[in-house]
């Protein structure tokens, strides 16, 4: 039994994935703001360090990173599935290899949280490192995709 979709369907189904990772980049910028506010909040000090504190940064943080690595291994390949739906393969280019990375960034910056609550700078500075790298190719990444939905727009 073979899934047969109707052309408009195929068609608005090529919007999900950029959709979706929009706004996951904009999520992610929020992430990386709570991180830098979990960050000031471990080296402030006294009455400002209270403040700070009140913030909850380093919950919102988690909770928030916790939601990206969900949709983004999700987005990633759901954009995958479609491609192959409505091609019948995926093309193997830039934009493809480096969500493939950005997945495993996201899944071993994840993977270090037990480490970092343990007080494990090494792990803390590594997760530093992972996410705005991960934050540098998504940009580049929302960029090339959406010469590919020009593309797409174009061919409709």
């Amino acid at each position: 039994m073979s899934l047969e979709l109707t052309p408009s369907i195929k068609y608005w189904l090529n919007f999900f994935h950029p959709v979706t990772m929009w706004a996951l980049l904009v999520l992610s910028i929020y992430a990386a703001y709570l991180g830098l506010q979990v960050q000031r909040t471990r080296n402030a000090q006294g009455e400002e360090k209270k403040e700070l504190i009140k913030g909850r940064y380093n919950v919102r943080h988690y909770q928030i990173g916790s939601i990206l690595l969900a949709f983004l291994v999700t987005g990633a390949i759901g954009g995958m599935a479609v491609t192959y739906i409505n091609n019948g393969k995926l093309f193997v280019g830039p934009h493809l290899l480096a969500g493939l990375g950005m997945v495993s960034l996201i899944a071993f910056s994840a993977a270090l949280s037990p480490y970092m609550q343990k007080g494990a700078n090494w792990a803390r500075a590594t997760h530093i490192l992972l996410n705005f790298t991960l934050l540098g190719l998504f940009a580049w990444q929302a960029v090339s995709g959406v010469q590919i939905v020009q593309k797409i727009l174009t061919k409709a």
